[in-house]
C-alpha cells in the first residue's frame, strides 16, 4: 500500500522558518519518501506505508520537541497504489 501524507506545523513564522519546521522538513526528506514536496504553508511525501508511518511518527515526536504547538496532517491511500517495493509497484 501506499500511502501520501499531508502536514504542516505551527505556529507560523513568515518570516523565517521556525525550528519545528525545519525540523518536521528534514525528518520528511532524510525518510526516503517519494514525490517530497516542501512548501512555505504545507507539505507532501508519498511513499510506502511503512515508510510514511514511521516518517509520521518521527516527524511528530521530533517537530513538537522542537516547539511545534500543533501540527496538522492528513494521511491517505494512494488510490493504484500497490504493496510491494515502495515503488508502487506490486510483488510478483
Amino acid at each position: 500500500m501506499r500511502l501520501r501524507v499531508e502536514f504542516t506545523t505551527e505556529p507560523f513564522d513568515l518570516d523565517e522558518a521556525p525550528d519545528h519546521a525545519v525540523v518536521a522538513r528534514e525528518v520528511v526528506t532524510g525518510a526516503e519518501l517519494d514525490a517530497v514536496d516542501v512548501g512555505p504553508f504545507g507539505n507532501t511525501a508519498e511513499g510506502d506505508a511503512e515508510r510514511v508511518l514511521t516518517a509520521v511518527d518521527a516527524l511528530l515526536r521530533q517537530s513538537l520537541a522542537a516547539g511545534a504547538t500543533r501540527v496538522s496532517l492528513q494521511v491517505n491511500v494512494v488510490p493504484g497504489g500497490a504493496a510491494g517495493d515502495g515503488n508502487g509497484e506490486a510483488e510478483r
